[in-house]
């Protein structure tokens, strides 16, 4: 009887017991600043982690100026074909969701904003991106070419998301931007949200993609960058690809120069390499490449040629001139700062001038030192000297000697070549 009261007592605990069950996750990353080829790899890597640990979305917080046009394109597709929901989120409050961010947030599954946060102003200013730099004065016709993409583009986004696809072309078309009540109040966006408790508590109960959230007091996952993609980040810039530029061009003009010397060599090889990957992803202006390397030849060639340093004058304009127009300078996200043209122009002629012109200088200076200084010197014959040989005293040595034509003992005599030990003499003046 006590065993079963016992048994009794135990199942009733269990039956009464409260029970506990796993928190929901959501994974969250966050994007802060140009969008890039990292940004896509990011994000893409941070859907297929929501999925694998089964979350309940993705939470992008995004705070950006724009970015290019390939790796905005590659996301977009990544939001549609994502199986887990994803939420865009413009945080923290000041963020902007402009040029690329626009397209990213009206992609979006969910698209939230944090008050006092603004979105659009997308116009692509030319190929590169939106915006990007490239040409100075684009081609009209590709120019309007872009212009007609971009607004299908989004308009097709937006005609997907249930979005104001009328607003959606006027931020294309006219680089309209509005804050976050007004994007809520024009149906741009879906909520506005405080922080990423109240986004949660808001996004709970929400259906997105057939599937009913459940985010009230879930737990945030953060996905962090890997290493790769962090120093990616950094490295896709105008300045680091204008920094690898230069010194490719010390390292391999340097150990042209100098041959042997190797480490410059091997810097300058890995430095080309990046700078010509770099170059494959940033909207770079050829004119602006070609006026660079025309700088280079004047340098070189000033060198050898007695120009009175004209041609080095020319080159320090070409290449001023060429670091100016390498980006657009119209375009704040890939704008090359006078801060870091105006020295790279004056450490570049100063390399040429005073280190590579004096090596190459250098080389053409006569030798002298060994035994190709002995030419042209005028020795005493010390015997008689023929085709058999003789004996001369030069430079503190003496030397065996030759002459096709006979010398007498003491007579003055030329040395007209020198072949290994024997030196080759003629008479004196002749």
């Amino acid at each position: 009887m006590k065993t079963a009261l016992t048994s009794l007592v135990l199942w009733l605990a269990c039956a009464t017991a409260p029970t506990t069950f796993a928190a929901e996750k959501v994974s969250l990353i966050k994007i802060d600043g140009a969008i890039g080829p990292a940004t896509a790899t990011y994000i893409s890597r941070s859907i297929e982690e929501a999925r694998t640990q089964n979350a309940q979305c993705l939470v992008i917080q995004l705070n950006t100026p724009g970015g290019l046009l390939d790796s905005t394109q590659k996301i977009v597709q990544s939001f549609l074909g994502s199986p887990v929901p994803v939420v865009v989120y413009v945080a923290p409050t000041g963020a902007t969701a402009t040029s690329a961010g626009c397209f990213i947030t009206i992609a979006a599954s969910v698209a939230a904003m944090a008050p006092a946060t603004t979105i659009g102003a997308a116009h692509p200013v030319s190929i590169g991106g939106f915006p990007s730099g490239g040409e100075e004065k684009p081609d009209e016709t590709m120019k309007q070419k872009l212009e007609n993409f971009s607004v299908s583009y989004i308009e097709t986004i937006a005609g997907k998301r249930q979005r104001n696809v009328e607003w959606a072309k006027s931020a294309v078309k006219e680089s309209a931007s509005i804050t976050a009540e007004k994007a809520l109040e024009l149906k741009v966006i879906d909520l506005i949200a405080t922080d990423m408790s109240d986004l949660l508590q808001k996004l709970n109960g929400r259906i997105v993609d057939g599937k009913s959230l459940k985010t009230a007091g879930a737990e945030v996952a953060e996905v962090k960058m890997s290493p790769a993609e962090r120093v990616f980040q950094k490295l896709w810039r105008p300045e680091v690809m204008f920094i690898l530029m230069l010194i490719a061009i010390y390292g391999i003009i340097g150990e042209l120069t100098t041959p042997g010397a190797i480490l410059p060599g091997v810097v300058g090889a890995i430095a080309l390499i990046l700078a010509l990957y770099l170059a494959a992803i940033l909207p770079v202006n050829v004119t602006g490449l070609v006026l660079i390397a025309l700088a280079l030849m004047l340098f070189i060639i000033d060198v050898y040629a007695t120009t009175h340093g004209v041609l080095t004058v020319g080159g320090v304009i070409a290449f001023l001139i060429g670091s100016l127009m390498l980006f657009n300078r119209a375009d704040p996200l890939f704008r090359l700062s006078l801060n870091y043209i105006i020295p790279a122009t004056l450490v570049t002629a100063a390399f040429f001038v005073f280190v590579i012109g004096k090596g190459l200088r250098a080389q053409l200076l006569p030798v002298k030192v060994g035994k190709e200084t002995l030419i042209g010197k005028i020795v005493t014959a010390l015997t008689p000297i023929d085709s058999r040989g003789g004996r001369i005293f030069v430079e503190g040595e003496y030397w065996n000697a030759v002459s096709d034509t006979p010398i007498e003992k003491d007579q003055q005599a030329e040395i007209a070549a020198v072949q290994g030990l024997i030196v080759k003499l003629k008479a004196k003046g002749k």
